[in-house]
């Protein structure tokens, strides 16, 4: 079913394309569309949710009602959504030769009424808005998203499948201990390798033996916990032989390992999550982080509401645990030296403000070192 209706005003002049914008779900897919010859009306149709084939098809029947319109043939011109679907859709249009671009929907300026109204229909007219006054050159109307290759997209898997399986590992740590305090029980550690032979000798509060349910429910998770032990070993090695394989290959990425503080698992995030794009500038850097700082300025009101947290957080969380263990490695950069003197300012306060201004003045020294080789003045570096 095709459906036609007036967009708002003043979105072009001469359209020199067709407009397309597709609202992916699991049900359906919604096309909406925008072409020469038909003025101001956008035309809406429906495929079936992965019908590939039908969205393919749809984009070439529209190709020939602008031809038959106007005697021309146009580019196409596809905008999508970043979700939960990834970057397929956009590899399968760039193969079959049209122009497809992924927006952050977050950058899209909105309604701020209280009840914004919100529908798939609404959506698919405010991407052709949106997709309008990007290709018009207007600046800051959206932010498209630079899709990673097959191999940097795969290549981010082993670090966050690491990090699921040490928040499983705790959570499991944390449940056997758990159990174990409730009968007056404390300094288990699960992750030991003689647990099982600890587990047997381990008395409750009153001096009793476990029950034989809990004992029984312990052993369960200390079963589930190895697996998850033995699988972390097994990508902590797939890691490190990636690792190994980039310093063939990147040169940034051998740059990253002679850092001092800066193990195998930082390298991988770093590299993985961030530094392997291209930035024009620091402030770019600090951006795509999430650590870049965010005011608050209208008429006498000026104040900062903190970090954007807009960017990667698996990046930006990583940093921040990195700029305290870059105290404890490097106390001698420039970049630690800072961070004290400006606590001891404060008077050892507001500490935690400081370390997320410390990760972000690491991760621009690190996009400067692994980039231009500029070397961390004060930070040891290993030969």
């Amino acid at each position: 079913m095709t459906h036609n209706e007036h967009p708002s005003q003043a979105t072009h002049k001469e359209i020199n394309a067709i407009f397309v914008s597709v609202e992916l779900s699991r049900k359906t897919w919604l096309i909406t569309s925008l072409s020469p010859g038909a003025g101001e009306k956008l035309s809406r149709h429906t495929v079936t949710g992965g019908d590939v084939a039908g969205l393919l098809e749809r984009l070439v029947g529209l190709r020939q009602k602008a031809l038959r319109r106007t005697g021309r043939s146009y580019p196409v011109i596809v905008i999508q959504e970043a979700g939960l679907d990834g970057f397929w859709m956009h590899r399968v249009l760039e193969t079959e030769g049209y122009e497809s671009h992924v927006v952050d929907a977050a950058s899209i300026a909105t309604s701020r009424r209280m009840r914004r109204v919100k529908t798939d229909r609404l959506d698919g007219e405010t991407l052709i808005r949106s997709l309008l006054a990007f290709k018009r050159g207007e600046p800051r109307v959206c932010s498209m998203l630079r899709v990673p290759s097959p191999v940097e997209e795969d290549r981010r898997r082993i670090v966050r499948e690491r990090k699921v399986l040490m928040e499983e590992r705790i959570r499991h740590s944390n449940r056997i201990k758990g159990l174990l305090f409730s009968q007056g029980i404390i300094g288990y550690d699960p992750l030991r390798r003689d647990r099982r032979e600890l587990l047997e000798k381990l008395q409750t509060g009153d001096g009793h033996t476990l029950p034989d349910h809990m004992k029984r429910q312990i052993l369960r998770e200390l079963d589930r916990l190895e697996v998850l032990l033995d699988q972390l070993k097994a990508v902590e090695a797939e890691r490190n032989a990636l690792l190994e394989e980039e310093r063939q290959s990147a040169r940034e990425v051998g740059l990253l390992s002679k850092v001092v503080g800066v193990g195998p698992e930082f390298a991988a995030v770093l590299w993985g999550e961030g530094l392997f794009r291209h930035f024009d500038n620091r402030r770019q850097v600090a951006a795509y982080a999430g650590l870049a700082p965010t005011p608050w300025q209208s008429g006498s009101i000026d104040r900062e509401q903190g970090i954007g947290k807009s960017g990667n957080r698996r990046l930006r969380s990583t940093l921040l645990e990195m700029a305290w263990l870059w105290l404890r490695h490097q106390p001698g950069s420039t970049l630690s030296r800072w961070f004290n003197r400006r606590v001891a300012q404060n008077g050892g306060r507001f500490k935690k403000v400081m370390i997320t201004a410390l990760a972000r003045k690491l991760i621009v020294a690190l996009w400067k070192y692994v980039s231009a080789g500029v070397v961390i003045e004060g930070a040891v570096v290993r030969p």
